[in-house]
């Protein structure tokens, strides 16, 4: 599996001056380890991080610690040593830098050399978690095993918001679909359908041997959805409008909200919070 994490995080300036993005909690633990869960539960044991300079920090947590595991164990914090013991074990990693922040596809073309050839990768932008079973990348997976082909996560998404998106277009009823074309971020009254592309792919060599010609696209950068597109018409690309939801962590805004709805929902924390939220609604009225 990739996971492309070697953007500037500019939307969370200055919070991300010196802390990566994908280290910004949710909860009790970073993005990316959410994202991680997901392969790990969806039967994958290897992931290759496309980390930047200055991004370090990616890796220490993912780093075994046995002094701080120790120094809890003695302070009696079994579970919590217990956790973040797991953290190190969870599966392999290994780690590319991308010395520029050139785009999705050139982050992914970063890590091709690291994958078998003939092999497909799944590929996790940590920007989306996914709350469902079975996990999300695990759909996609089994997909490709009766399809073949590379698979694309897609959700249906309104007009209004349409173009902050890569777009499918589509044939068939669903919930597999043949994807005929993608667009990266189209004007809304020329999207060819209403089908986003969710974060979430199994991409086949064929994508991988694209992005080597692949050039700069929408935003100057090297757009993954351009060497899909580019399959799309030579060869076979499904997509599966999948069971479960993304909770958006790639704004401010949508972090906020993510962070309010899963401690919200938290046996532990949420009855707390729930009280601290109708105090304000108090002292506010």
């Amino acid at each position: 599996m990739v996971v492309p994490a070697g953007g500037l995080g500019t939307r969370f300036l200055p919070a991300t001056k010196a802390l990566p993005k994908e280290m910004v909690p949710v909860g009790d633990r970073p993005s990316i380890q959410w994202g991680i869960e997901e392969a790990v539960a969806s039967g994958i044991e290897r992931a290759i991080i496309v980390t930047a300079p200055g991004k370090e920090l990616i890796k220490a947590h993912f780093a075994a610690d046995p002094d701080l595991e120790g120094t809890l164990r003695r302070r009696g914090a079994l579970e919590l040593a217990a956790r973040v013991e797991k953290i190190a074990g969870l599966c392999q990693m290994e780690y590319v830098v991308q010395e520029e922040p050139l785009g999705l596809g050139h982050a992914v073309h970063c890590a091709a050399a690291a994958v078998p050839d003939e092999e497909a990768v799944a590929v996790m932008l940590p920007d989306d978690l996914f709350a469902g079973e079975p996990p999300l990348l695990g759909q996609l997976i089994q997909v490709y095993e009766s399809e073949q082909c590379t698979v694309l996560a897609l959700m249906r998404c309104p007009r209004a918001r349409i173009s902050r998106y890569g777009v499918a277009a589509v044939e068939g009823e669903g919930p597999v679909f043949r994807v005929t074309d993608v667009v990266e971020k189209p004007d809304p009254d020329e999207a060819p359908s209403d089908l986003a592309l969710m974060g979430r792919y199994v991409l086949t060599r064929s994508v991988l041997t694209e992005l080597e010609t692949t050039g700069a696209g929408a935003g100057g950068e090297i757009q993954l959805t351009d060497a899909i597109r580019r399959v799309t018409q030579s060869g076979k690309v499904v997509g599966l409008e999948f069971s479960g939801r993304l909770l958006d962590v790639g704004t401010l805004e949508s972090w906020l909200a993510t962070n309010a709805e899963i401690v919200w929902r938290d046996p532990e924390l949420g009855p707390m919070f729930r009280a601290h939220i109708q105090g304000l609604e108090l002292d506010r009225g």
